[in-house]
C-alpha cells in the first residue's frame, strides 16, 4: 500500500528515497501514473503538451573514452572516425531552420560528439561564435558535461573557465547528456575511462553559478540496481535545490530545466554483447513507464519532464503524458547515437505524427523553445519530414 505515500504528494510534501523505493516496488502502475499526472498537473495546469524544433548533429564520433554501451563511436585513427567540416554543419542548420522560421532562439541544435584528442577548446569556440553569428534563430544546446571536462582537460584551464569560455562563444544551455547513472561503480562497469559521478555535477553546478539552463538525464537498463537509481536521482534533486538557491529571483537561476531518462540499446555494443554483465533483456515498456512515474514524484524541484520517444517508440511516449510527462521533446530532424545501436523510432516521428499523438492523448500540442517557453511561430509549410539518420 502506498496511501501514507499519496497523501504525502496530495498534501505538496518531499518524499523521501525510501517513499521512492516502496514506488519502485508497487505493481499498481496506474495508481503511480495517476498520482505522477497529479503532480504533473500541479505544476503544469493547462492541458497543452509541448515539444521544440530541433537537430541532432554529431560534429564528430572519434572518442578514446570506449564506453560499452555505446555503438556509435569510432577510435581515434579508425578509417571510419570523422570530424563534419564547418560548412556541412552549416548546411544541417540551413534545412533546420528553413521549417523552423526566424524567430529568435526558437530552434533547437543538441550538438555533441565524442573526446575527440584534436579538437581543443579553440575548435569549439570558432565553431560556436560562427554558429551564433550566423543563426539568430538556434539556441546552441550543446556539449555534455563528459566532452567538457575533456575540453577542460586539453586546455589545461579550470572547468568554470572553459565553460564561461563556451558561454562567451556562443552556448546558450547544456544537454544532461553523460550522465548514465550516477554511481562510480556502475561507471566503472559500462565506461571505466568514464568522468566520475561528482565531476558530472561539477560541470552543472558550475554552469548553474554561470546563470545557466542545463537538462538532466538517465540510462537505466543495464548494470544497475534500483538503489542506484535512487542515488543518481537523490544527487540530481540536491544539486537542483543547491542551485534554486543560489539567486534571488528565477531569471538569474542558473538550474535544470527538464529531466529527461531513456533505457539502454544493447544492439552493436560491447556491453550488449557480453553475457557477464548484461543480462540480455531490454527494460521493457512497464519499467520505463513506472520510472516516469517515480522520477516524477521524486525529482519535486525540476518542472518539465520529456518523453523518450526514440528509445520507447511513439506509443509508449503517448501513454506516458499520463505519467508525469509534460513535452514530447524535439522534432528531431536528425538523430544518430541511438540509431547506431540499432533503434529505429527516429523514422516513424513526423511534426504531423507528433502534434496527432498528443491531441489523441487529451492535450493541444504547443511548440516551445529550449528554456520550455512557448514559441508563437508556427513551423513553416510542409511541415518537418520525418526525423532521420545521417
Amino acid at each position: 500500500m502506498i496511501a501514507d505515500i499519496a497523501e504525502k504528494v496530495y498534501a505538496g510534501e518531499r518524499i523521501t528515497r525510501d517513499d521512492a523505493r516502496r514506488l519502485y516496488k508497487h505493481h499498481n502502475l496506474a495508481e503511480l501514473g495517476m498520482l505522477a499526472h497529479w503532480v504533473r498537473l500541479q505544476k503544469h495546469p493547462d492541458p497543452i503538451v509541448t515539444y521544440n524544433v530541433g537537430r541532432n548533429i554529431n560534429y564528430t564520433n572519434v572518442c578514446w573514452v570506449k564506453c560499452d554501451f555505446c555503438a556509435f563511436y569510432r577510435k581515434p585513427g579508425s578509417a571510419e572516425g570523422y570530424v563534419l567540416p564547418h560548412e556541412e554543419i552549416f548546411a544541417k542548420i540551413d534545412e533546420l531552420v528553413s521549417f523552423g522560421g526566424d524567430d529568435p532562439k526558437s530552434c533547437e541544435i543538441l550538438m555533441q560528439g565524442g573526446l575527440n584528442p584534436k579538437l581543443r577548446l579553440d575548435y569549439y569556440e570558432d565553431l560556436l561564435s560562427q554558429i551564433r553569428d550566423r543563426y539568430p534563430q538556434v539556441q546552441l544546446h550543446c556539449l555534455s558535461a563528459t566532452e567538457i571536462i575533456y575540453i577542460a582537460h586539453l586546455s589545461k584551464l579550470p572547468l568554470d573557465e572553459t565553460i564561461r569560455r563556451l558561454r562567451d562563444a556562443g552556448l546558450d544551455s547544456i544537454p544532461g547528456a553523460g550522465a548514465e547513472i550516477l554511481n562510480d561503480e556502475v561507471r566503472d562497469i559500462i565506461g571505466f575511462r568514464k568522468d566520475r559521478s561528482d565531476e558530472w555535477l561539477e560541470v552543472h553546478r558550475a554552469a548553474h553559478a554561470l546563470g545557466m539552463k542545463t537538462t538532466a538525464t538517465m540510462m537505466y537498463g543495464h548494470v544497475e540496481t534500483v538503489e542506484h537509481r535512487l542515488e543518481h536521482l537523490e544527487l540530481l534533486r540536491d544539486l537542483q535545490d543547491e542551485s534554486l538557491s543560489r539567486a534571488s529571483s528565477a531569471a538569474q537561476r542558473g538550474a535544470f530545466t527538464a529531466f529527461i531518462t531513456w533505457n539502454f540499446q544493447p544492439d552493436h555494443t560491447d556491453l550488449g554483447a557480453d553475457e557477464t554483465r548484461y543480462g540480455g533483456a531490454k527494460a521493457t515498456g512497464y519499467d520505463h513507464l513506472r520510472t516516469v512515474a517515480v522520477t516524477r514524484l521524486f525529482l519535486d524541484n525540476i518542472p518539465s519532464f520529456q518523453a523518450s520517444w526514440v528509445t520507447q517508440g511513439p506509443k509508449i511516449a503517448q501513454v506516458s503524458l499520463c505519467y508525469g510527462i509534460n513535452d514530447f521533446g524535439s522534432t528531431m530532424l536528425e538523430e544518430n547515437v541511438v540509431s547506431a545501436a540499432g533503434t529505429s523510432h527516429t523514422s516513424e516521428m513526423s511534426l504531423e505524427t507528433m502534434e496527432r499523438l498528443i491531441r489523441d492523448a487529451g492535450f493541444a500540442p504547443r511548440r516551445r523553445n529550449t528554456r520550455y517557453e512557448t514559441v508563437a511561430a508556427p513551423v513553416r509549410a510542409g511541415a518537418l519530414p520525418q526525423a532521420s539518420a545521417s
